[in-house]
């Protein structure tokens, strides 16, 4: 049996791709080029004379891992990574070769142009032994306890007082 895209001889079992629209019996090589048809997809297709169903082990994807983000970089982590890195007598380039990372970019995170992300953090923290990775605290929004119904502010309290500001400030004016 030949491959019907590149013509050459299938020596392992022959695979059923999705090629720019059509279903085609293909070398695993040429099988890349399109989208496998599974043995479930092929029985809701018409079969060709020959049925070639054949699931390669490479064409199945991995699990997606969820990760959820509980730290992240401090505020003030330019001016804490310089003062390390001075304290450690280490020039740009030699704390980018410790941490195998390009000395422009060090550079960058030093003068506040660009966060580092956790992972590069993880690496500064770890050769400077400094703190940069914190936990992210989780923000209370505070409001004011809640009255009576016509004990509170309302938009018309707030508009009253600012007339009551322009009125003032008029006088202060005038005198």
């Amino acid at each position: 049996m030949r491959c019907e895209v590149c013509g050459r001889k299938i020596h392992s079992d022959p695979v059923r791709a999705n090629i720019e629209g059509a279903t085609l019996t293909v070398c695993v090589e040429c099988s890349k080029h399109g989208k496998v048809v599974y043995a479930d997809e092929a029985a809701s297709q018409p079969s060709p004379t020959k049925s070639y169903v054949k699931i390669p082990a490479i064409m199945k994807k991995p699990p997606v891992a969820q990760v959820q983000i509980t730290t992240e970089v401090v505020d003030d982590y330019a001016t804490k990574i310089r003062v390390a890195r001075e304290k450690l007598a280490l020039s740009h380039e030699d704390l980018g070769k410790k941490i195998n990372e390009k000395a422009s970019l060090l550079r960058h995170i030093e003068t506040g142009k660009m966060a580092p992300n956790n992972q590069l953090a993880g690496k500064l923290e770890h050769a400077l032994k400094i703190k940069l990775m914190v936990a992210i605290a989780d923000e209370k929004v505070t409001t004011a306890p809640k009255t009576g119904a016509g004990e509170g502010l309302t938009l018309g309290d707030l508009i009253d007082m600012s007339k009551v500001d322009e009125e003032a400030s008029s006088k202060r004016k005038r005198s």
